[in-house]
C-alpha cells in the first residue's frame, strides 16, 4: 500500500537508511513497498537486494519534484522502466532543467499524481499507466472532489519520511541546511508533513474502506511491477564483456601482446617466468576477465602515445601478465607475488588495478576512456555529515554566534553546562551524523559496462563534466559492475617535471634513465638516504610518520622499502604489529617466538602480517578458510562492508576453525586482532612494491638533483608539507632564493645554477589574468625598462601593481618600493592602464614627483612577504618578539637522551590522534632555530593543559627519549611565542 517511501537519499530530506524502511515494513506487516526517493536512485539496487532477506517485495521509482514541490511519482514496472525513469531524471539532472508538470509517456513505467497535483493543474485526461493518489490525510478532500467518480484512477498514495518526532525533527533541520536559512524561518512549502508515516497494513485498509476501489487499483499497480538484478555469488560480470568484438579474438590477442613483450622485461626466460605466464594465462581465460586486462592494456597503450607518466599498483602487480603488458613495472617473480591474492577460481569479481597519473594528465585520460568505450560513468560516493561538519550547520540553523559554533565543533565544552539550544545542537548532530548530505566522485572509480548504465541508476552530471552513477564501489560489485581504478597523483608530475628542469639547468649530466629501477635500487647514496631518513618531498616517504619507521628500522633497501611502505598504514601501527615488527627486525631471538605457522606463512616479514595477502594466507591456512570466504574476510574489513552478514558469518568461522585446530584461546584472540586491525587499510604487496618504485624514482632525484627536484615539488603544490618547508630544504641544499620579478620570474618556479627565481604563482593575491597579460607582453615586446614602460604595456590595477611593487617585483629599477608605490598612485589614478596591443608609436608623458628619501626594513620585508607568500623566506625567528633564550638544536638531541631539554621549534606538521582510552595526544614535528627538523610526543596532560595554536614558533620543555636510536622529546611544557607588531602598522 506505500508507493511512495523516502530514504535518506532523498538528500537533506529524508532521515533514515533503505534498510531502516525495510525493518519499519516488516513491523507493519506490509509485504510490498516502494522506494521512490526524491530526485535519486542511490539506494534502489541495495533496497532490491535487502528486501529479499525481509521477504518484503521491492518496488523502485522516483519522487519527481521542482525544489521540493512534488509534481508525480514514477514507479518502474520492470527493469526496462527503470532504465526509462532513469533516462528521464539523468537528462534533467545534466541540463540541470526543471522537470515539466506533467510527466512524458513511459512504456513501462507508471506515473502518480498527488490529488493536490491534480487539482492545481485542473488534469481531467490521463493515459493508460497515470493514476491519482491520496495520502489518508486527503481522503475527506476526495470524497468533496469530482475526482472520486474516477474510481479506475484513484490508489493509496501515503507518503512515508519519518518513525517518529525525532525523524520530524531532524527533517526540518536538514530542510533549513538545505536551504541556508534560520529553522524559525524554514516555510511549510519546503519540509514534508508530520503525517508521512507508515501505519500497520489492517490499519491502512481501514482507512480506505470506503474506497474498496482505491485498495485494488493500488493491490493491482503493486502486482504488476517486478523488478530484479542478480546478487548472487556467482553472478556474470556487468562490465564490458569483450574488448575486440569477441571473446576468440580477445583471447588469441591477449597471448600475442604477452608474447610480444616477454623479450623486453625478461631478455632470457627462465623456465619459471615461462610457467607462470601459462598459468595466468590460462586462469585468466577460463575466469572470462581477458576483456579487463586488454581494456587496462588500451588505457595504458594511450597514456604511453602520449608521453604520459604513470604506475599501475594494487592487487594487479602481482600479475605477470600485468607486467608484461606494462600495465605495472612491479616484477612478480623478483618479489615472490602471491598471485592468488589476484585472481583464483574461487574469485568472481576480476582483478583490481589501480593505475596513478599525474595529476596534470589525468583529466584527459578519463576523457580518453569516455570516448573509446560506449557505457561509462564515474563512480558515485556520498559525502556524509560528520561530527564537526553537523554542529557547524546546525548551529547556523539555530542562530548560534561563530565562536560558539567553533567551541561546539571542537568538542570545547562541558555538556552539563550548555543551554538548551546547544544541546539540541549535540543531539541533533549526533543524530545526523552518517546521513548522506550530497553526491560526490568516487576518487578513482570508472565503470565500463556492457549495457547502459542507465539500467542500473541515474547520474549525475557534476562541474567534471563526466556522467557519475547514484552508488558507490560496494553496491557496484555487489550487482556485477567492476570499476577501473584511474587515480591522479602529484608525485608523478614532479618527476617528470623534474627531468625536464633538470634537462635545462644541467644538460651535460641530463642523460639517465627515471626507468633503471634495478640500477636504483643498488645505488648506495639513494640507500643511504633512506637510511637516514633524509626524504623530505619524496613519494611517500617524506611524512613524519614514515621518517620515525625509517630511522627505527635502518631500512637500506628496496625489500625493506617495500615492507615500510605497508607497515605505515593506520591498521598495522593501531595492531601493535607495526612495533613488533621492528623489535623482530632487531632481535633474531625475538623472531622465534612467532607461531610456527604464521612464520612459516611470512617468513619474510617475520611471522607478521604486513600485506593484504598475509590475511588471505592466514584464513587460509592458519584458520582453514576457502580461498573465497578468506577473500570475503579481506573484502568485509573495510568499512560499509564489515557491517554485513557475509562478513559476520566468516568471522565466526574463523574463530570456529582455530578452537577446532586446538589453538589456544589468546592465540586465536591475537591473530584475529591482527587480522581485524590491519586488513581494511594494509596494501597489497603489489601495491607497495609500486609505491617503493615511485619512492625510489623521487629519491634518485632528490640524491642526485634535489635543487631541481625541489623546484618541481614545488610547482606540482608541494607535498606532505607547505611550500616554505621545501623552499628552506633547498636553502639548507645550497640554493638562493630569488623573490619574484617581473622581468625573470615565469607563472612557476624556475631554476638557473643554484639560483631558484620565485614565480609569480607564489603570490596569493595576484590574479591568474594579470600574470597571464604580464608574461605574454614580455614574451612578445621584452624586458620591462621602467615602472612607466610597465604602465604603458599593461593593463593593471592600483591594488594589483601594487601587489607586486610590495614584494619587490621591481627592484630591477633600483628605486625604493615606496616612491615607486607613490608614482603607480599618481600615474594609475585609481583606474587600471589601457592595453595596447602594440608598441605606442608615441608614449604618454608622465610627471615626474620630487620624493623625499625613503628606506625599507628588513623586519618590513618580511611581514610584506608573510603577506604576499605566507611566510617569510627569512624565516619567523626574525620577527620574535623576544629573542630565543637558548641555543639548543635538534643536532644535540643525542647529548640529552634520558634528560631535559628547552628548545624553540616552528611547527610544521601535527597529528592528532587518541588514545586507547579515547584521550587526545598529538604528534608535533618542528624546526629548530637553525632549520633542523625534530619531533615531539604530547601526551593527554600536556595536551589538555598547553593547547596548541597553529603555526607558529613554540618554546618546549621536555625529556629527550631515544628508540633503536631515533629520538624525539616527550613535550612536559609547551608554549606558543609572541611575533613583533607588524612594523607597517606601528
Amino acid at each position: 500500500m506505500y508507493l511512495n517511501c523516502h530514504s535518506y537519499y532523498s538528500l537533506r530530506f529524508g532521515t533514515f537508511s533503505e534498510t531502516d524502511l525495510l525493518t519499519l515494513a516488516e513491523e507493519n506487516n506490509i509485504k510490498c513497498l516502494a522506494l521512490t526517493d526524491i530526485n535519486n536512485t542511490s539506494a534502489c539496487l541495495n533496497f532490491i537486494r535487502k528486501a529479499k532477506e525481509y521477504k518484503i517485495k521491492p518496488i523502485i521509482g522516483v519522487d519527481f519534484r521542482n525544489n521540493h514541490q512534488p509534481l508525480y511519482i514514477g514507479l518502474a514496472k520492470n527493469n526496462e522502466g527503470y532504465k526509462e525513469l532513469n533516462d528521464f531524471l539523468s537528462y534533467h539532472s545534466h541540463e540541470k532543467i526543471n522537470f515539466p508538470e506533467t510527466a512524458p509517456v513511459f512504456k513501462q513505467a507508471y506515473i502518480i499524481y498527488p490529488i493536490q497535483k491534480v487539482i492545481s493543474l485542473n488534469k481531467t485526461e490521463f493515459l493508460t499507466n497515470e493514476f491519482i493518489g491520496v495520502s489518508i490525510t486527503e481522503i475527506s478532500k476526495l470524497r468533496l472532489s469530482r475526482l472520486k467518480s474516477l474510481e479506475h484512477k484513484l490508489v493509496i498514495l501515503q507518503p512515508v519520511t519519518f518513525r517518529n518526532k525525532k525523524d520530524f525533527n531532524a527533517h526540518r533541520l536538514l530542510r533549513a541546511i538545505d536551504n541556508n536559512i534560520l529553522l524559525s524561518r524554514l516555510p511549510e512549502t519546503q519540509q514534508a508533513c508530520f503525517s508521512e508515516k507508515m501505519i500497520p497494513y489492517h490499519e491502512i485498509e481501514e482507512k480506505f474502506s470506503e474506497f474498496d476501489f482505491i485498495i485494488k487499483n493500488t493491490i493491482a499497480i503493486q502486482k504488476n511491477c517486478t523488478i530484479d538484478f542478480d546478487f548472487s555469488k556467482n553472478k556474470p560480470s556487468l562490465n564490458q564483456k569483450t574488448y575486440t568484438g569477441t571473446i576468440e579474438e580477445d583471447n588469441t590477442l591477449l597471448r600475442e601482446l604477452c608474447q610480444k613483450e616477454l623479450l623486453y622485461r625478461y631478455p632470457n626466460p627462465k623456465q619459471e617466468v615461462l610457467d607462470r605466464l601459462e598459468k595466468e594465462l590460462s586462469l585468466i581465460t577460463k575466469m572470462q576477465f581477458v576483456s579487463y586486462f586488454l581494456i587496462n592494456w588500451r588505457i595504458i597503450s594511450y597514456a604511453q602515445s602520449k608521453g604520459y607518466y604513470y604506475v599501475g599498483r594494487g592487487s594487479g602487480a602481482n600479475s605477470i601478465v600485468a607486467y608484461l603488458l606494462r600495465i605495472t613495472d612491479v616484477d612478480p617473480i623478483e618479489l615472490d607475488l602471491y598471485f592468488e591474492r589476484f585472481i583464483n577460481t574461487h574469485r568472481t569479481s576480476p582483478p583490481d588495478f589501480d593505475i596513478d597519473f599525474s595529476w596534470k594528465d589525468r583529466q584527459d585520460i578519463t576523457r580518453f576512456i569516455f570516448e573509446e568505450f560506449d557505457h561509462v560513468a564515474l563512480l558515485g560516493t556520498y559525502i556524509t555529515f560528520h561530527y564537526k561538519g553537523a554542529v557547524r550547520e546546525l548551529g547556523k540553523v539555530f542562530g548560534l554566534p561563530k565562536f560558539e559554533i567553533d567551541k561546539l565543533s571542537e568538542g570545547d565544552y562541558d555538556y552539563n553546562t550548555l543551554d538548551h539550544i546547544h544541546k539540541l545542537v549535540i543531539i541533533y548532530s549526533n543524530l545526523v551524523q552518517g546521513i548522506p548530505n550530497y553526491l560526490s566522485i568516487h576518487a578513482s572509480g570508472i565503470l565500463i559496462s556492457e549495457h547502459p548504465l542507465h539500467f542500473y541508476s541515474a547520474t549525475d552530471l557534476p562541474p567534471k563534466g563526466f556522467p557519475t552513477v547514484h552508488y558507490d564501489m560496494i553496491i557496484a560489485e555487489d550487482l556485477g559492475l567492476y570499476k577501473f581504478d584511474i587515480l591522479g597523483q602529484r608525485g608523478l608530475a614532479k618527476i617528470k617535471d623534474a627531468i625536464k628542469i633538470i634537462k635545462y639547468n644541467q644538460p651535460e649530466v641530463a642523460d639517465f634513465d627515471i626507468h633503471d629501477i634495478s640500477r636504483f635500487k643498488k645505488d648506495p647514496k639513494i640507500n643511504t638516504l633512506i637510511k637516514e631518513a633524509k626524504c623530505l618531498a619524496c613519494f611517500y616517504v617524506e611524512s613524519p610518520a614514515m621518517r620515525m619507521l625509517l630511522s627505527k628500522l635502518k631500512t637500506d633497501n628496496y625489500l625493506g622499502l617495500v615492507a615500510a611502505s605497508s607497515i605505515i598504514r593506520p591498521g598495522v601501527a593501531k595492531s601493535g604489529m607495526m612495533r613488533e615488527y621492528i623489535l623482530r627486525e632487531h632481535d633474531i631471538e625475538r623472531r622465534k617466538k612467532s607461531h610456527p605457522i604464521m612464520l612459516d606463512l611470512m617468513n619474510e616479514t617475520y611471522g607478521i602480517m604486513v600485506y593484504q595477502e598475509d590475511v588471505i594466507k592466514v584464513a587460509h591456512f592458519f584458520a582453514k578458510l576457502t580461498l573465497d570466504e578468506a577473500d570475503v574476510l579481506r573484502r568485509g574489513m573495510s568499512g560499509k562492508f564489515r557491517s554485513r552478514k557475509e562478513f559476520k558469518d566468516v568471522k565466526e568461522k574463523f574463530i570456529n576453525n582455530c578452537k577446532n585446530e586446538g589453538y589456544k584461546e589468546s592465540l586465536i584472540h591475537e591473530i584475529w586482532n591482527q587480522v581485524a586491525s590491519f586488513a581494511g587499510y594494509a596494501f597489497p604487496k603489489g601495491h607497495s612494491a609500486s609505491y617503493a618504485v615511485e619512492s625510489y624514482q623521487s629519491l634518485f632525484l632528490k640524491a642526485y638533483f634535489p635543487l631541481e627536484y625541489l623546484v618541481a615539488t614545488l610547482n606540482n603544490g608541494g607535498g606532505f608539507y607547505r611550500p616554505e618547508i621545501y623552499l628552506h630544504e633547498a636553502e639548507m641544499l645550497g640554493a638562493t632564493i630569488q623573490t619574484p620579478c617581473i622581468n625573470t620570474s615565469n607563472h612557476e618556479h624556475t631554476i638557473i645554477d643554484k639560483n631558484i627565481f620565485l614565480g609569480l604563482m607564489i603570490l596569493r593575491n595576484l590574479d591568474l589574468k594579470t600574470t597571464q597579460t604580464i608574461l605574454t607582453d614580455r614574451n612578445q615586446n621584452g624586458p620591462y625598462t621602467s615602472l612607466d614602460n610597465f604602465i604603458d604595456r599593461v593593463q593593471i590595477s592600483i591594488e594589483q601593481i601594487s601587489i607586486l611593487i610590495k614584494i619587490e617585483a621591481f627592484r630591477f629599477t633600483e628605486k625604493n618600493k615606496h616612491e615607486l608605490l607613490w608614482e603607480a598612485h599618481f600615474k594609475i589614478n585609481g583606474a587600471p592602464t589601457q592595453q595596447h596591443n602594440q608598441p605606442l608609436l608615441f608614449k604618454e608623458k608622465r610627471t615626474e614627483y620630487k620624493l623625499p628619501e625613503l628606506k625599507t626594513s628588513e623586519l618590513e620585508t618580511a611581514f610584506e612577504q608573510i603577506e604576499s607568500f605566507g611566510f617569510p623566506l627569512s624565516g619567523y625567528y626574525k620577527i620574535l618578539a623576544s629573542p630565543p633564550k637558548n641555543k639548543n638544536s635538534a643536532n644535540q638531541l643525542y647529548k640529552y637522551t634520558n634528560k631535559f631539554i628547552d628548545i624553540y621549534g616552528y611547527l610544521i606538521a601535527m597529528k592528532n590522534t587518541k588514545t586507547h582510552s579515547g584521550k587526545r595526544m598529538a604528534f608535533g614535528t618542528f624546526l629548530d632555530q637553525f632549520g633542523n627538523i625534530f619531533d615531539t610526543v604530547i601526551f593527554p596532560k600536556t595536551q589538555e593543559r598547553y593547547k596548541l595554536k597553529g603555526r607558529g614558533i613554540y618554546r618546549i620543555y621536555g625529556k629527550v627519549v631515544e628508540e633503536f636510536n631515533f629520538l624525539s622529546i616527550e613535550v612536559i611544557k609547551i608554549i606558543k611565542q609572541d611575533y613583533i607588531p607588524d612594523p607597517r602598522y606601528v
